[in-house]
């Protein structure tokens, strides 16, 4: 099986995360999309973060019925920092054994890739897939990787979490079910 990994935050899931996740897949063939919310990211601190299980609740319902894409909660389960080398080496080993899972990194994240704990041990053992959110152009990247050829959705975390917590506008950047489930508990903010 093909399985492309895409880690994050997830403070929320929304619709940007998901199609850039199903145009990727599509594109490079892959069988399986599998999202792992972090515990706590290495390189960026968690704002109005309404917790890890319910980061993950929201996860889950977002891709609720679709076989071609799972949550894995090995972050969570782990704990500590979320470093993604060894997410991959946790879900290489259990969902794709003797194969390379792919590795799935918006362009906003390419600059600060050398940084990442074993960089080099990543462009190893996943294949790389870059994917746009910051730009239409490829930006440069200097570990072997394939660009997809993506939408450029400009939605992020924080553009949410701010319009969630001023009045503003998000009923369509979020999933059906993550946008009912954040008016229900009345997450980051919600007036």
């Amino acid at each position: 099986m093909k399985v492309l990994i895409l880690g994050g935050s997830f403070n929320p899931v929304h619709v940007g995360h998901l199609i850039m996740a199903d145009e990727a897949r599509a594109q490079f063939d892959y069988d399986l999309v599998v999202l792992v919310p972090s515990l706590r990211p290495p390189h960026k601190a968690m704002e109005s973060d309404p917790g890890p299980e319910r980061r993950l609740v929201m996860l889950r319902l977002a891709v609720e019925g679709d076989r071609r894409m799972a949550v894995d909660d090995c972050e969570l389960a782990r704990g500590g920092v979320s470093y993604t080398i060894d997410t991959i080496r946790d879900i290489g080993a259990r969902c794709c054994p003797g194969e390379r899972p792919g590795l799935l990194i918006g362009d906003d994240l390419m600059p600060d890739f050398a940084s990442w704990r074993e960089p080099e041990a990543i462009a190893r053992e996943a294949d790389i897939v870059c994917a746009h959110r910051l730009s239409a152009e490829r930006l440069p990247f200097p570990y072997p990787h394939r660009y997809a050829d993506n939408s450029l959705v400009p939605i992020s975390s924080s553009l949410v979490r701010e319009r969630i917590a001023s009045g503003g506008a998000f009923r369509y950047l979020l999933p059906a079910q993550v946008r009912d489930y954040v008016v229900e508990h009345g997450l980051y903010g919600l007036r």
